[in-house]
Parts: structure tokens; sequence; C-alpha cells
């Protein structure tokens, strides 16, 4: 079991918070003391606050940059159609 202290601030990363739970992908924003502002990708992006001490189950993969750079195409991309979908409705 590991933590959101663990993680560094910049970074994106393939998490498993609960052992049943899905993969999700996460990127560190902020650091405090005690928390941290991470953002979570999936349909849409969600913006929360973690205490350092929260539990992770499994901490899959840091993300190299090539695989940002690949990823953010992919999802910018995904939105960009979606948005387009919504406007000529």
């Amino acid at each position: 079991m590991y933590s959101y202290a663990l993680l560094e601030k910049g970074c994106y990363y393939l998490i498993q918070e609960k052992e049943e739970g899905p993969v999700g992908l996460i990127k560190v924003n902020m650091e405090t003391d005690h928390c941290m502002y991470v953002s979570k990708y999936a349909d849409s992006t969600e913006a929360i606050w973690k205490k350092k001490t929260d539990p992770i189950f499994d901490i899959l993969e840091l993300l190299g940059d090539d695989k940002v750079k690949t990823w953010e195409s992919i999802y910018n991309d995904s939105q960009d159609t979606y948005n387009y979908e919504e406007d000529e409705e």
C-alpha cells in the first residue's frame, strides 16, 4: 500500500486507489505540508485535494514525457470532438 506523499509535483501517474478499483491517470499540481492538489483525468478533469496520508493501492507507472505528449494529443482530440458534437445540436 502506498500514499500520495510518494508522488512528485508536476508528474503524471497511473494509479489504482483501491484493490478492485479502476486504473486512473492523475497529475500532481501542487504540494503543501499535509496535502496534494491533484487532477484526475477521465471523461472530464477533476481537480481535488488529497491528504498525503490517503492510501493508494498501487502506483502502476510514472509516465515519461513522450507518453504524456501522446496522451495529451489523444485526450485533447477527444475533448474537441465532444465539444464539436455538442455545438451541432
